[in-house]
């Protein structure tokens, strides 16, 4: 028999790291996804999994004690919102630059700068651009639902471990509070040490005197080397864009106007695409599930049969450059969106879509 909660979607976070067999959670408080931590001290996973909570002194101590435990082959998650992330950018560089696993969860806040603690979507560049110094990608995941919170940190760690990379689940301040049933999985068991040398192979550190050592900084090779270790990576970045795209799309096949959004605008896009239809108007929904790496093959396809695509966005205008190089100069690619932590309502985002046909027109 399925077991369903009704919870938050912080809360589907901090049910999930447990359940998922989460070795530690490292985090600082911060609105507003301080109910992670929150829920986490309250069910206490140290008694019943042996997992570890822990408050670090920052969001700097957070991401290099992430870096610690996913040295050791742990499954380690930390999470926090948009300038506590900005605070880990130099310690999610050099985990990327070890090749070493572990999940960040960011619940986007307005900006910039200390900005409000009203839902966002501002953080986009910062998590398929810029999420650290060097040429390194991490994995990223836009979940629009609390039940996807929820699986979104088992496919994380999944992802994390097959690639040996960093994922981060970017979503809002709206989802991360809202209140929705989640069919929850049973306990996954945690694996010993020994299970995780054996999984993990030579990378792992295992503690052993005079063993060489398998993780490095780049600080110690030369730029020969250092081209080479960036080549690898590029590869690998490479196979994660060839396997690892995933996307939802909605009445796209007949539409003339497809809206693309991610996260809680893809659910009030949703609400949009049935008003349009109920007005006549063939309008399809792009939702990327995957903003890193992003659905670029899939939206250039729909862009040989629609006329137009409207991005919507909680913020200036972001996603909208990378469904611009998708889709190409010849397709007409639009941008809705609000920001200082307004969320776009149906009805003008339906009035937005109708200014984009009638200029089109």
């Amino acid at each position: 028999m399925e077991e369903i909660k009704l919870m938050k979607g912080n809360e589907a976070i901090a049910i999930a790291a447990v359940r998922s067999g989460c070795d530690g959670y490292f985090g600082y408080p911060i609105t507003p996804q301080s109910e992670i931590l929150e829920t986490l001290m309250a069910l206490k996973p140290w008694e019943t999994t042996g997992m570890i909570v822990l408050q670090s002194e920052s969001e700097v101590a957070s991401i290099n004690m992430l870096y610690g435990g996913a040295s050791c082959g742990k499954r380690v998650l930390t999470s926090s919102s948009s300038p506590g992330i900005s605070l880990m950018s130099e310690g999610l560089s050099y985990i990327a630059g070890a090749e070493l696993p572990c999940v960040i969860v960011n619940v986007q806040r307005g900006g910039p700068g200390l900005g409000t603690i009203q839902p966002s979507q501002g953080d986009y560049f910062q998590a398929v651009k810029a999420a650290g110094h060097g040429d390194f990608d991490l994995i990223v995941l836009a979940p629009s639902s609390v039940q996807e919170m929820y699986d979104f940190v088992y496919d994380a760690f999944d992802l994390a471990f097959k690639y040996r990379n960093p994922v981060l689940i970017l979503s809002d301040g709206a989802i991360g509070q809202m209140m929705e049933k989640v069919v929850i999985r049973p306990q996954t068991p945690r694996k010993t040490n020994e299970q995780i040398i054996e999984e993990c192979g030579s990378w792992a550190v295992t503690g052993k005197r005079g063993r060489k050592r398998n993780i490095s900084t780049s600080v110690e090779l030369d730029s020969v080397e250092q081209e080479k270790f960036n080549e690898k990576l590029q590869a690998k970045y490479k196979k994660i864009r060839e396997t690892e795209v995933r996307f939802e799309e909605i009445n796209c096949e007949d539409a003339d106007i497809i809206i693309v959004a991610y996260g809680l605008c893809a659910r009030i896009s949703s609400k949009v695409m049935e008003m349009s239809r109920e007005a006549g108007i063939k309008v399809g929904l792009f939702r990327p599930i995957t903003l890193l790496p992003f659905p670029t093959e899939r939206l250039n396809e729909l862009s040989k049969s629609a006329k137009g695509f409207l991005v919507v966005e909680m913020n200036a205008g972001q996603m909208i450059q990378d469904v611009r190089l998708s889709v190409g100069s010849d397709v007409a690619v639009e941008h809705y969106g609000r920001m200082g932590g307004i969320i776009p309502s149906p009805s003008e985002t339906f009035e937005a879509l109708k200014r984009f046909i009638n200029k089109k027109q």
